[in-house]
């Protein structure tokens, strides 16, 4: 099948391109060349700001456009309309954030979505990335002619994650000694490795599917213990897990997400069911998941193969750390 794929060298596009040559598809890639420009020579790359140069995909024909970033509803309406007479199925790429909230567990894809609250608000990098997506879905439903597939997925791990959301407990563990996680260990945890993401894609798209799915991990991939626990076997560190109490955490001031990556704290009932999210359908039609040792391992690999001047965008400074733990410690004392 030939594929054109609007972005398609960052993480998810990545993993995307690398399954749909595997499986011997042929995608095309249509992006402003400004990410990854080494990535992919022997493929097809189309260059141009899909705002304004739509017209370098004229005279081309797709079975799929996979839309990996689509943001604002103005500019995927108009790439919905456009490809309409060029592809014959419209597959994007959206989120779990288009809910309303998280307040309830088992969310599924008939949930409540999120509405804009300013029609003239454009900030998809703010809180309305979530209602924004939700105005891209609609869009595309209403303005392309053939088959519309909208997956969404939660939270993506794995090799070329630019969040280092997840990657830095691979990476913090690797260091050993000491190491601050937020207690209980048996908080869950719902993630996607991205290449099974990308692997359920392309089997949805070769098999046809149309409509809405949740492409989540599973609902107890394990939690915050058995990602630690695996992130040291992975690294043969050893890491001692000092599981320091929520209200300490709170009273500390410490950073949900950037400071302690993947941390939801349970006081936040907005966020009560961020990590059970129903990905029955999903399932029922194809997603499947890799053992999370495979994830750790790889995504370590990964990153030790970058330059050693890259700094992680999130977590702990290792001074932060072991004040924290050490007045943890001694207030347990005491």
């Amino acid at each position: 099948m030939k594929m054109l794929i609007i972005g398609g060298k960052r993480f998810l596009g990545i993993a995307l391109v690398e399954a749909l040559l595997q499986a011997g598809h042929t995608p095309t890639l249509f992006n402003r060349g400004l990410t990854n420009p080494e990535l992919f020579p022997k493929v097809k790359q189309l260059t141009g700001d899909r705002e304004k140069d739509l017209d370098v995909l004229k005279r081309r024909k797709w079975d799929a456009v996979i839309d990996t970033c689509g943001y604002l509803p103005r500019v995927v309406k108009q790439s919905a309309e456009f490809l309409s007479t060029r592809c014959e199925m419209y597959v994007y790429i959206s989120s779990v954030s288009v809910y309303r909230n998280f307040a309830n567990p088992d969310i599924d894809e008939n949930y409540d979505l999120a509405q804009l609250e300013d029609p003239e608000d454009e900030d998809y990098t703010g809180p309305s990335y979530g209602s924004l997506k939700a105005l891209c879905e609609y869009e595309i439903q209403q303005h392309f002619k053939g088959k519309v597939l909208v997956v969404r997925p939660g939270l993506i791990v794995g090799p070329n994650d630019p969040t280092d959301r997840f990657t830095y407990w691979p990476w913090r563990v690797s260091l050993g000694g000491n190491i601050l996680a937020p207690a209980p260990p048996s908080s869950n945890l719902q993630f996607i490795d991205v290449r099974d993401l990308a692997a359920f894609i392309i089997k949805a798209i070769e098999n046809q599917r149309e409509g809405v799915y949740n492409a989540v991990g599973p609902k107890r991939p394990g939690n915050f213990g058995s990602l630690l626990v695996g992130c040291r076997e992975a690294a043969s560190s050893d890491a001692n897990f000092v599981w320091v109490a929520e209200p300490f955490l709170l009273r500390e001031e410490v950073a949900p997400w950037t400071e302690l990556p993947l941390w939801v704290p349970s006081t936040d009932p907005v966020f009560s069911g961020f990590y059970n999210i129903n990905n029955n359908k999903a399932v029922k039609d194809g997603l499947t998941f890799r053992p999370l040792s495979e994830t750790v391992v790889d995504t370590l690999n990964w990153l030790k193969s970058l330059p050693k001047s890259k700094k992680l965008k999130v977590g702990l400074d290792p001074i932060k750390e072991a004040k924290l733990i050490k007045k943890y410690q001694d207030e347990i004392k005491s």
